[in-house]
C-alpha cells in the first residue's frame, strides 16, 4: 500500500547511526589453556578470586565429582558449577545476565575456562540434573561446613520459602507468597540454618503439596545420613508440618519447638487461669531490650492429632492480644531456653532475604531457565563460601553477603602470569588494609588450574 502511494522505500541505517551491534561476539567457552593466557589482563572482577581458598578448604572439587555432576566434550562439570556460583557471588540476578561478566578475565579464570558459558549452555546444563545429584552435594557440603566449624548442629532452623513465577502458562502449583500477599504459581522451597552460626545448610524445590509436610522427615532423614545421628533440635512453625509428622518426630527421639494455634478453647481456658498459675519472666540483657512476660507451663496439653500428653508454653506480653503458644517435646529444656530458641528461629527469614538480595533467590522467570533445584543449593553453597570468608576478614565476622560482595567480591584489578604463577593485584580500595589483615594463604595451590598457584598482592 505504501508502495502505491508512490512513496519510496526506507533504507536501512547504518548501523553506527543504530548504536552499533546489540551485544560483542564473546570468546567460546571451553578449558583453559594456561599456555595461552596473557602475561597480564585487566579484569573488574578481581575479588571473586579471593573466594578459592575456601572453595579448596570445604573441598568443593571433591563434592561435585562425588555428586556426580556431567562434564561436556569441552567443560568439566566442576568448571559448569563455578561459573554458576560466579554469578551467585558477583550479584548477578539471573542467568541470562551472564553476558555482563562471561568475557571478564577474573570471572573466566576463576572457574578455569576461557570464558563462562552463556545463558543457552547454562539452563541446558541445570536440565541434565536430578536432584540426587543436589542431595549428594549438599550431603557432602554440610559434613565440611560442620568439619570447618561453620555450623554446629546443636539447633536447626527449618521454613519454607515460595519462590514466585513472573512468566508465563507456567505448570506450578499455587503457593501463598508473603511478600504478595496471596495465593500465586510459586516453586516451593525448603530451607535449613544452623541456629548457632545461623549457616545455610539445606535447600530443596522439589517440594509439593502432597510432599510438604513430610519435609521435615526428609531433612531428618539427609541429616541422619550426614552425621550418622537424627537432628537433636528442630525449630520451626506451626505450618510447616502436621501434628501426625510431630508424633512421628517424637518417635524418633527428635526435639522440636513449634507454635499452636491459637484456638477459641485454648485461649478461653487460659483467660480462665488464676494469676498465681502464670510466671513473671524477663528477657534480654539490656535495659532497652529488657522484656516482661508472664509464661505458663503445662506438661501435659492434648493436643487433638498429637498421639500423648505434650509441654505447652503460654507467653504472654510479647506483643499479641492472645497469649503465644509455644509446644515442645523436650520437658526438661528451661522455659526461658525454649522462648529465646524460638525467637532466634526468626534468624532463618534474615538468611532468606540475604538469599533474595545477595544471590537472586526470587529471580524466577519465563519458563524457569535455571533449574530450581539446582539454583537453591548453589545459593546455600554461596551463603556458605561467605560465611568462610568473612571469618577471615577482620571485623566483619557478621557481615552480609551483600557487603562482601560489594567490598570485596567485586572490585577489580590485575592478573598476572609467571612461569605457572598468577597474581592478583587488587585495585587499592578503602578496605584494602582489611585484606592486608586478613587470614588468606599468600600462595595456595589451584587444583582446576593443573596445579598453578595463587598469590594476592594488595596496592
Amino acid at each position: 500500500m505504501i508502495a502505491a502511494e508512490g512513496l519510496p522505500r526506507l533504507w536501512r541505517r547504518p548501523d553506527a547511526e543504530r548504536g552499533g551491534p546489540a551485544r560483542e561476539i564473546q570468546a567460546r567457552a571451553e578449558a583453559l589453556e594456561f599456555s595461552t593466557l596473557p602475561d597480564r589482563a585487566e579484569t573488574r572482577l578481581a575479588g571473586l578470586l579471593l573466594a578459592i581458598p575456601d572453595l579448596i578448604a570445604l573441598g568443593v572439587p571433591d563434592m561435585v565429582a562425588a555428586a556426580g555432576y556431567p562434564s561436556t566434550p569441552k567443560i568439566p562439570a566442576l568448571s559448569y558449577v563455578l561459573s554458576l556460583l560466579a554469578l551467585k557471588l558477583t550479584g548477578t540476578r539471573r542467568i541470562s545476565h551472564v553476558y555482563d561478566i562471561a568475557a571478564d578475565p577474573g570471572a573466566a579464570l576463576f572457574a578455569g575456562l576461557t570464558a563462562l558459558p552463556k545463558a543457552t549452555a547454562l539452563t541446558t546444563y541445570s536440565y541434565r540434573l536430578q536432584h540426587a545429584k543436589q542431595a549428594a552435594f549438599l550431603a557432602a557440603l554440610d559434613k565440611a561446613a560442620l568439619a570447618a566449624g561453620l555450623a554446629t548442629g546443636e539447633a536447626l532452623n527449618l521454613d519454607f520459602h515460595a519462590v514466585m513465577h513472573w512468566g508465563d502458562d507456567p505448570i506450578l502449583e499455587k503457593h501463598y507468597v508473603p511478600r504478595r500477599s496471596q495465593r500465586t504459581r510459586s516453586v516451593l522451597t525448603f530451607f535449613a540454618e544452623d541456629a548457632g552460626t545461623h549457616t545455610l545448610l539445606y535447600a530443596n524445590a522439589d517440594v509439593s503439596k502432597a510432599s510438604q509436610n513430610r519435609e521435615v522427615i526428609a531433612f531428618a532423614d539427609h541429616w541422619q545420613a550426614v552425621t550418622g545421628r537424627d537432628p537433636a533440635l528442630l525449630i520451626f512453625d506451626s505450618k510447616l508440618t502436621t501434628q501426625a509428622v510431630l508424633a512421628e518426630l517424637d518417635d524418633r527421639h527428635i526435639g522440636f519447638i513449634t507454635l499452636r494455634a491459637r484456638h477459641p478453647g485454648v485461649t478461653k481456658a487460659l483467660a480462665a487461669l488464676p494469676a498465681s498459675m502464670w510466671k513473671p519472666m524477663t528477657l534480654g540483657r539490656a535495659k532497652n531490650t529488657t522484656r516482661r512476660i508472664r509464661v505458663h507451663d503445662n506438661p501435659a496439653a492434648q493436643l487433638s492429632a498429637y498421639p500423648r500428653p505434650i509441654r505447652q508454653l503460654a507467653v504472654t506480653g510479647l506483643g499479641h492480644d492472645q497469649p503465644t503458644l509455644l509446644i515442645t517435646n523436650r520437658p526438661t529444656l528451661p522455659a526461658r531456653q525454649v522462648i529465646h530458641a524460638y525467637a532466634r528461629r526468626m534468624n532463618i527469614e534474615q538468611r532468606l532475604a540475604e538469599a533474595i538480595q545477595s544471590f537472586g533467590l526470587d529471580a524466577l522467570a519465563g519458563a524457569v531457565p535455571l533449574n530450581a533445584d539446582l539454583d537453591v543449593v548453589l545459593s546455600v553453597l554461596a551463603h556458605t563460601v561467605c560465611a568462610a570468608l568473612r571469618r577471615r576478614l577482620p571485623g566483619y565476622h557478621a557481615a552480609t553477603p551483600d557487603t562482601l560482595q560489594r567490598r570485596f567480591l567485586n572490585p577489580g584489578g590485575v592478573i598476572e602470569h609467571h612461569h605457572g604463577q598468577i597474581t592478583v593485584r587488587l585495585n587499592r580500595r578503602t578496605y584494602s588494609p582489611v585484606l592486608r589483615q586478613a587470614s588468606l594463604p599468600e600462595t595456595i595451590t589451584v587444583p582446576w588450574w593443573g596445579g598453578r598457584t595463587l598469590h594476592y598482592q594488595y596496592d
